[in-house]
């Protein structure tokens, strides 16, 4: 059986394993927000930045990328995802139903928010979210970086996230 795995942020444009087919799907039930404190990433503990989680919401879809694992590489994939994602447990990882654009539905391993973690931030103001963003770096660099990417693959891929396309614009212009 084929391994799945839903991409709505990072995993857009920077999946870290070998993807035999993507595929535009939607998750119901989940909306993608700058809802986590990102203390390691794209953030410090001093300074956190925001990235993007899978925030339950019912009666709402979140628009992604379904990637397909390449045949044989199902397990170190898991590893790589789990050491990827997992990295303070603000994640959960689940199996979920994902719709995909051709009309398939498949079992998808995604991650998604815990919202009784201590780094879940959910609801915060969009003025809020790009103020954090515009100043945060982490290990693997700006927290900048991450929005750009993120709303840049959305846009490539057909997708439109009018939240992401708005913090995309104030933080740009906050950097000028």
């Amino acid at each position: 059986m084929a391994m799945w795995v839903f991409g709505y942020g990072s995993l857009l444009w920077k999946p870290g394993f070998d993807v035999a087919e993507s595929v535009i799907g939607r998750l119901p039930g989940y909306a993608r927000s700058f809802c986590m404190r990102s203390i390691h990433h794209r953030g410090s503990v001093d300074r956190p930045g925001l990235v993007l989680a899978l925030d339950a919401d019912t009666g709402t879809a979140c628009d992604g990328m379904a990637l397909r694992v390449a045949p044989g590489t199902e397990d170190a994939t898991l590893t790589y995802l789990r050491e990827r994602e997992l990295v303070s447990s603000a994640y959960v990882e689940k199996t979920l139903e994902v719709q995909l654009e051709d009309g398939r539905t498949v079992e998808a391993l995604v991650y998604v928010i815990d919202a009784a973690h201590e780094q879940y931030c959910g609801g915060l103001p969009l003025e809020e979210q790009a103020q954090i963003i515009s100043g945060a770096v982490g290990g693997m660099g700006p927290n900048t970086e991450y929005l750009f990417n993120t709303a840049s693959h959305l846009t490539q891929i057909g997708l439109h996230d009018p939240s992401l396309a708005w913090l995309h614009d104030r933080v740009k212009s906050l950097g000028a």
